[in-house]
């Protein structure tokens, strides 16, 4: 973990940030360098809704569409800008996926978020602010258009171009 400037913090090549939640998306295990590197103690994450380190240069599709995987038992992977504590931020990769129990009911979730590719965040910040642009204009709708609109003209899966973009 190094810090680029006084507001971002970057993982290291082997870091790791590990998190779970309840169904509700309250945390309910976090891992020392996830505490770390968000500024927050164990007694401040625990039970607390996981959206504490929400960014709000986030657009609230991507959320949506994290939500909608998980909930339907499917794993995704974003990328995720996250906000600190004392105010800074941090980008992660994350892989996202639901806990179940024996017979398969979800039971939580799971998080494992890593460093990510520096030379895809130029092209991940610009189409986050147009998403974030279209849902000022036109709400989740316009932002949801705009990203199947891109991903069509891509020819691409958002899985695919997510996964290309971290090489």
């Amino acid at each position: 973990m190094s810090t680029l400037n006084a507001n971002r913090t970057d993982l290291g090549n082997n870091d790791f940030l590990v998190s779970k939640t309840d169904i509700k998306g309250r945390i309910t295990y976090c891992n020392q360098l996830f505490m770390k590197v968000a500024g927050y103690s164990e007694s401040e994450l625990l039970g607390k809704p996981h959206n504490i380190v929400r960014h709000s240069d986030m657009p609230r599709i991507i959320f949506k569409l994290l939500w909608e995987r998980i909930q339907n038992n499917k794993e995704i992977f974003a990328y995720v800008k996250n906000k600190t504590k004392n105010g800074g931020y941090y980008w992660v990769y994350a892989n996202v996926t639901a806990s179940t129990d024996d017979k398969g009911n979800i039971i939580g979730y799971y998080s494992v978020r890593r460093k990510v590719n520096e030379q895809a965040l130029p092209t991940v910040e610009d189409l986050y602010a147009k998403l974030l642009q279209e849902e000022s204009r036109g709400g989740m709708d316009a932002s949801q258009k705009y990203l199947n609109n891109l991903l069509k003209e891509k020819g691409v899966s958002y899985d695919e171009f997510v996964t290309s973009l971290q090489g």
